[in-house]
């Protein structure tokens, strides 16, 4: 194109247009307005109830840079003031109360306490319920405050003991279905020592003899039928100052009647064939075998 061509073009289209001319608004008018404007104002308020109900919340829940609430975020862990509920399972590596209040675990049903290993296996177990207390493990242990020491164990094999003393308070004292070992038993001072089988028998044995002595007091067997002491391959031995046997049958044989009127103080202690002791008068000499009819009917 010439330039002659290009002016010539360009006048003929900045020649003005008079006819068919029409004026076209630029914007956004009526009723599509309206509803921009209610769209805005409606976001607004949404944005002020927003900002709001955060304010509130973080009010409410009292939101601080350290943490929320009664629950505090240190550089030891999680620190929780007052009383809390956990409706889902707590992992935790440990939990302590502050220095001057206890810790107290609360539940409407029981508390329980497990302990796992590394592959998620049950290794101990503590329930608290409300009619019993629970332990499940490989080895129970109670052991002092001051030293350490183990004050009660218990596993499958055996009950160790470890306290000084073991009292049992109860009316009906302590039931034992099996056999009891224990180098000494004793009684409290000032109180009587009891062993006493209701409806059996009461056998105490030892390879190496059975010693029974009262240092201050008398020594007392009684029973029912016989008591028999009997010695294997020893002998009995009484010792003391004064051997009495008492309740023992006396025999009688015919005496003079000069000797009939005087009282009896003297009698002879005879023995029977079957080991039966009995008393017979005493004479100038033996009379066992005047008197010995009574081991007839013994």
């Amino acid at each position: 194109m010439t330039r002659e061509q290009y002016i010539l073009a360009t006048q003929q289209n900045n020649l003005p247009r008079t006819e068919n001319a029409q004026l076209y608004p630029v914007g956004i008018y009526g009723w599509r307005k309206r509803c921009l404007y209610f769209f805005v104002l409606l976001l607004l308020v949404t944005m002020i109830v927003n900002l709001a109900m955060t304010i509130w919340i973080l009010k409410v829940m009292n939101f601080t840079v350290d943490g929320m609430g009664n629950l505090r975020v240190t550089k030891k862990g999680i620190r929780l003031e007052g009383i809390s509920e956990f409706l889902l399972p707590l992992y935790v590596k440990e939990i302590h109360s502050r220095k001057d209040s206890p810790l107290v675990l609360q539940s409407d049903r029981n508390v329980t306490v497990n302990a796992r290993n590394h592959m998620g296996q049950l290794t101990g177990q503590l329930t608290v319920g409300a009619e019993a207390v629970e332990a499940q493990c490989k080895r129970f242990e109670v052991r002092a405050s001051e030293d350490g020491r183990v004050l009660f164990s218990a596993d499958e094999d055996e009950i160790t003991i470890g306290a000084e003393k073991l009292k049992v308070t109860g009316t009906e004292g302590a039931v034992f279905g099996h056999s009891v070992e224990t180098p000494h038993i004793r009684a409290e001072p000032s109180q009587d020592l009891r062993l006493e089988s209701p409806t059996r028998s009461l056998i105490m044995e030892a390879p190496r003899g059975v010693q029974v002595s009262a240092a201050a007091g008398d020594f007392k067997a009684a029973c029912r039928k016989e008591l028999h002491l009997q010695s294997t391959e020893g002998e009995i031995f009484l010792n003391a100052d004064t051997i009495r046997l008492g309740n023992l049958p006396s025999g009688s044989f015919s005496s003079s009647p000069s000797s009939s009127n005087t009282r009896q103080t003297v009698y002879e202690l005879c023995v029977c064939p079957n080991g039966k002791l009995y008393l017979s008068p005493a004479g100038v000499g033996s009379t066992c075998q005047s008197s010995s009819s009574i081991c007839l009917w013994s």
